[in-house]
């Protein structure tokens, strides 16, 4: 079938355009970091408009020349973090932009969704466990900007997505960012930490996490971690203390999650979810699913997939 569906998803960290063909399988997904400056911990809403408008023209430019001589049938994009009242950034004014530009000329339909929807679709997609957007589920969004855990059920637009609970303060990947740069690692700072922890063969000090059902809080972590790194000036050491405190965290949330809503499948979703340390201790329960890294991270290959739903219901 030589027709396809177009995603762009402009995330306060990505700019990502992507497409899959019309049986539902990605073969593009451009995605551009936007730039962060040495030291600095993340962007302001204007910068990253800003690097988006820039990075537009070069990702549309590589998505096009790869779905040169296919039939475009409808274009999907991000319009918010989440689908509820009040979800806005101003960085995805630049992808809504970009869609309805791309669209208008040849009159193709454009469909709006979350970022968050977009997640959890690639994490399906990737794990391909593409039948659960028929089901009722759970999912973990875990990321920079987001540590939510979520009861999901299949929309006519997106999925229907209730907030269970999740960060009381700070979210998973701020914590390992802050943390990471405080140590000299490079913004985003998940990747060298998780190298640097599988590095680590001692003993960790006692990691006593604060979790009440659903909801935890992270900001003790950060004070943690300071603390020892000031004390051993050991990356390896606080990279590792790191990683199983958020462990620890998401073992006892998904917990929380089961007893609430037993029996239902989990995918984790989100740019810290990449994280092997954290998959292999979450997925000794049934029914648990994760995405391939390039899939965790943000990407528009989500988008293109809900845009095809979309267009065929």
């Amino acid at each position: 079938m030589n027709t396809c569906f177009v995603g762009i998803d402009t995330s306060n960290y990505t700019t990502s355009c992507a497409a899959c063909d019309g049986e539902g399988n990605v073969f593009a997904n451009v995605r551009i970091p936007l730039p962060v400056a040495e030291g600095e911990r993340g962007l302001r809403q204007s910068d990253a408009v800003f690097a988006h408008v820039k990075n537009l023209p070069v990702a549309m430019q590589q998505l096009r020349e790869t779905i040169r001589g296919k039939e475009i049938l409808a274009v999907g994009v991000s319009e918010s973090p989440r689908r509820c009242a009040g979800s806005y950034m101003p960085c995805f004014l630049s992808g809504i932009a970009a869609a309805q530009s791309f669209a208008a000329p040849i009159d193709l339909p454009v469909y709006r969704f979350a970022h968050q929807e977009g997640h959890i679709m690639a994490a399906l997609y990737s794990a391909g466990k593409t039948d659960l957007t028929n089901r009722e589920l759970l999912a973990f969004h875990v990321s920079g900007g987001t540590t939510e855990v979520l009861h999901v059920q299949p929309a006519e637009v997106g999925f229907s997505v209730s907030v269970l609970g999740g960060g009381a303060d700070l979210h998973a990947g701020q914590a390992i960012d802050r943390i990471g740069v405080m140590m000299g690692l490079k913004f985003p700072c998940g990747k060298e930490m998780e190298q640097f922890a599988a590095t680590y063969t001692g003993e960790l000090p006692p990691v006593r996490v604060s979790v009440k059902g659903i909801d935890c809080h992270l900001s003790g972590l950060e004070n943690l971690a300071g603390k020892l790194w000031t004390q051993t000036g050991d990356r390896a050491l606080v990279s590792a203390f790191v990683l199983e405190f958020l462990a620890k965290t998401l073992e006892k949330m998904t917990k929380g999650a089961d007893e609430r809503y037993p029996g239902l499948p989990i995918v984790y979703a989100g740019g810290v979810m990449s994280n092997r340390f954290l998959q292999s201790r979450l997925s000794k329960r049934k029914e648990t699913y994760f995405a391939n890294p390039e899939f965790s991270a943000d990407n528009a290959a989500g988008i293109a997939l809900l845009c095809r739903r979309t267009f065929l219901i």
